[in-house]
């Protein structure tokens, strides 16, 4: 893919096959050049040729370079001391440092989107986001987080009792990208916003930036870790509070997990720069978040246990969800020691009366203090705010404006302004959040693909009761599986689903499992008069299961039991806190499993990650080997990749650029792979990339997992000249398995593990690349000989 060379004074170079789009055929002399260094003493000499190797850049084939370069090092070598069996005496000349490659992973990247997920359409135009521009004469005010650690928790949280102006909390930076654009916003692109963020923002209560779905989402669609986000984003943040969501005993996840994971989660997290800790359960069950609440306490952090608002408490012919049972939770809450009580409104459903009727209820029966989180897709969000706040209510979620609004939370500018001059006016000066909101309103043009489609406030959503940020995924959601159309079908049984599944609380995960079976219907036309003798045939989705299974939790009022029985198909429920019943995590075996088949030496984080999302974490670490680390690409770039004659900046370290142009991409050859030629730093580099949309008639070969060991893969490019083993025969680890020959040489591919021969993909004879899949495996324990 790459080839250049290191020469200067005192080098000489005797080229062989080395050029880029050479084709490397097993048969020759596998020299690509001969490198020769002179200097008036061995060590000059050495000295020079150390230099040279490390110039040399070939990429796309093995080279001994990390070999050359540990014997040049090496002291003996330096010394003249070596005899014929230095290789032999020295196995550390092995210890070979792999090249990142980084830039050539890049350009791979890159070319990748430009082929398959661009399919080579020119991308939208976009205006390039302008930075917030921090004035000189900026006030210097004590942010939350620095009053917070010289009060101390007790006298803070007696503060915000005490305190007669409103208090705001932004979630730009987590449930509003959330319910507008899928969760897509990018660590890249809340870093270019964090200093100004720091300089304007510290006259709010919080942050909210992590947690929900945030967490999943980094991993399997950004190609990014949340903790790392966490961890810059503090960096850059330091005086205002962080505040997270976390679902208790489902985590940040969509399934219960056990409680180690959940208070080692948390734990984490806290010292990761975690602050205050919104604590909900998506049934309101309140034993399902006594562990979470009693962790977060154990933390010194701040926790707010929530209630999750479903329904209207001033619908007399809704009785299941009334003012009396808002009231005993937050009591039964109060109870457990939390620090603050939140009203999660997640579906925008707390109309303005209500509001004021239940926070007045709340202050006048709880001492803790009140905080509400709605949203605004019915356009009441912001009457809500303020008529909770004419009740008492001591802070209250926005966005700013230009993240605002819709399946959003309320514009936080709105709400300011409203209560300009007011008892409790914020005093916030919005100069500076004006700045920061242009620069969101320029950004959200990158994400617009990922828009929910909804451009008007949306009143019916009292009658669908869907959270705001479930629209926008539910939509995505319905257009993978081909319902694109059929869109108004899955709002109307997301409506029926709800009654089915017996009028509960949906927030995730229930939200989700509520969305499944919406989905599910729409595809089987299913509706309340046939789901139960139909479903006796069907397969549930998963998330439906769970739920009659009672792995989410019980509900108020339990499960419909004629649907409990339909779904589970005989399985007997739990009536139990779930994670009561699941073995703890072994987080010793996870990391050594992490560790070597990932070539890594995992943290807690990495261990927690994997726990919680085992698969999308893996296919996070294979992204890593992949591509490297892609967070530094501008977001346009990571989304739609280059035009023709575009050109981005990228910073792989610090001070440390590529300058990365795009030339042209090639028409489609009979591999299926495409030719796409990009000017890095002023050289011109090729990449091939397979074309996912080609369907000409091409062999594809597989490739091996190498870090499967039942998967056996080439060790290197070749021909097989003999199978030593046959479908059905078992093996022991290290027994042979196959000989492939290339460069003159016989190589033995061997059993990484003892198991049974379950196929063979070549035969004598095929010529075949590296890490092409040869065999599988199915394990087996070999018996000893006696």
């Amino acid at each position: 893919q790459v080839y250049r060379t290191g020469s200067g004074a005192g080098i000489r170079l005797d080229g062989g096959n080395g050029c880029a789009g050479f084709d490397i055929s097993p048969y020759y002399d596998s020299l690509l050049v001969k490198t020769v260094s002179w200097d008036r003493t061995f060590k000059k000499a050495i000295n020079k040729m150390l230099r040279s190797i490390r110039e040399f850049r070939i990429r796309g084939v093995k080279t001994n370079v990390g070999f050359l370069i540990n014997v040049l090092e090496n002291p003996l070598f330096q010394e003249g001391k070596c005899s014929t069996k230095f290789i032999d005496e020295h196995p550390e000349l092995f210890n070979i440092k792999e090249s990142k490659n980084r830039a050539t992973k890049l350009l791979q990247f890159i070319g990748n989107v430009i082929v398959n997920e661009n399919k080579c359409a020119q991308k939208p135009v976009f205006t390039t986001p302008h930075k917030p521009i921090i004035r000189t004469d900026i006030p210097d005010i004590e942010g939350s987080r620095q009053q917070l650690e010289k009060l101390g928790k007790k006298a803070y949280i007696d503060k915000i009792r005490n305190e007669k102006k409103l208090l705001l909390t932004d979630t730009s930076m987590r449930d509003a990208h959330q319910s507008l654009v899928a969760t897509r916003l990018r660590t890249y692109d809340f870093l270019q916003a964090a200093p100004a963020t720091e300089a304007y923002m510290k006259d709010l209560f919080s942050l909210e930036m992590w947690g929900g779905a945030t967490y999943d989402v980094a991993y399997r669609f950004l190609n990014e870790s949340p903790w790392i986000r966490l961890q810059k984003l503090r960096k850059e943040i330091p005086d205002i509070l962080f505040q997270m969501l976390f679902r208790a005993s489902n985590g940040v996840g969509y399934t219960n997990y056990p409680d180690n994971v959940i208070t080692k989660f948390i734990k984490e997290a806290a010292e990761q720069g975690i602050d205050v800790i919104r604590i909900f359960d998506s049934l309101n069950w309140v034993e399902n978040m006594k562990l979470s609440i009693d962790a977060g306490l154990e933390t010194g952090k701040i926790v707010e246990a929530t209630m999750c608002y479903t329904g209207d408490i001033l619908d007399p012919s809704k009785s299941k969800y009334n003012l009396e049972y808002y009231i005993k939770m937050a009591q039964e809450l109060e109870a457990l020691g939390t620090d603050i009580i939140c009203i999660k409104d997640m579906a925008g459903l707390l109309k303005p009366q209500a509001a004021y009727t239940l926070i007045k209820a709340l202050k006048d029966n709880v001492k803790a203090p009140i905080h509400l989180h709605t949203h605004d897709t019915s356009g009441n969000g912001v009457a809500t705010c303020l008529m909770a706040s004419k009740a008492g209510v001591d802070i209250v979620d926005t966005a700013l404006q230009s993240m605002a609004g819709l399946t959003s939370q309320p514009s936080l500018n709105a709400v300011v302004e409203a209560l300009r001059f007011d008892e409790r006016d914020t005093n916030i000066d919005l100069f500076g959040y004006e700045q920061i909101g242009d620069y969101y309103y320029d950004l959200r043009e990158v994400y617009k693909k990922f828009e929910s489609g909804l451009t008007t406030s949306f009143a019916q959503i009292y009658q669908y009761e869907m959270p705001g940020g479930q629209y926008s995924n539910l939509k995505a959601q319905a257009d993978s599986l081909g319902l694109k159309d059929e869109f108004d079908s899955v709002k109307e049984n997301y409506k029926k689903a709800n009654k089915i599944l017996g009028d509960i609380i949906k927030v995730t995960p229930s939200s989700k499992v509520v969305g499944d079976l919406a989905i599910f219907m729409t595809k089987n036309k299913l509706d309340e008069e046939n789901i139960i003798e139909e479903g006796k045939k069907l397969s549930f989705p998963d998330s439906v299961v769970d739920y009659c299974k009672g792995m989410i939790g019980q509900p108020v009022g339990g499960i419909p039991q004629d649907l409990q029985e339909v779904v589970l198909k005989g399985e007997a429920p739990i009536t139990e806190r779930p994670g009561k019943l699941m073995p703890l995590a072994d987080f010793e075996a996870d990391k050594k499993y992490l560790d070597e088949k990932f070539s890594m030496d995992s943290n807690i984080r990495n261990i927690l990650s994997y726990e919680l999302y085992p698969k999308v974490y893996e296919d996070y670490l294979r992204h890593l080997q992949e591509y490297n680390d892609i967070s530094k690409l501008e977001s346009h770039v990571f989304f739609y990749g280059l035009d023709k004659d575009e050109e981005c900046d990228v910073e792989i370290e610090e001070g440390k650029s590529l300058s990365i142009r795009l030339i042209g991409v090639g028409e489609v050859k009979e591999n299926g792979y495409r030719t796409v030629i990009f000017r890095m730093n002023g050289s011109l580099r090729e990449v091939e990339i397979k074309d996912n949309n080609y369907s000409g008639l091409i062999r594809q070969v597989e490739l091996a997992d190498m870090d499967d060991p039942l998967q056996i893969g080439a060790a290197i490019p070749g021909k097989v000249v003999k199978t030593l083993v046959k479908k059905g025969d078992v093996v022991e680890e290290n027994q042979p398995l196959i000989v492939i020959e290339a460069m003159k040489m016989e190589t033995n591919i061997v059993a990484k593990v003892a198991g049974k021969i379950s196929s063979i993909e070549v035969k004598e004879g095929d010529m075949v690349t590296d890490k092409q899949l040869l065999m599988t495996m199915e394990a087996v324990e070999v018996e000893a000989e006696a």
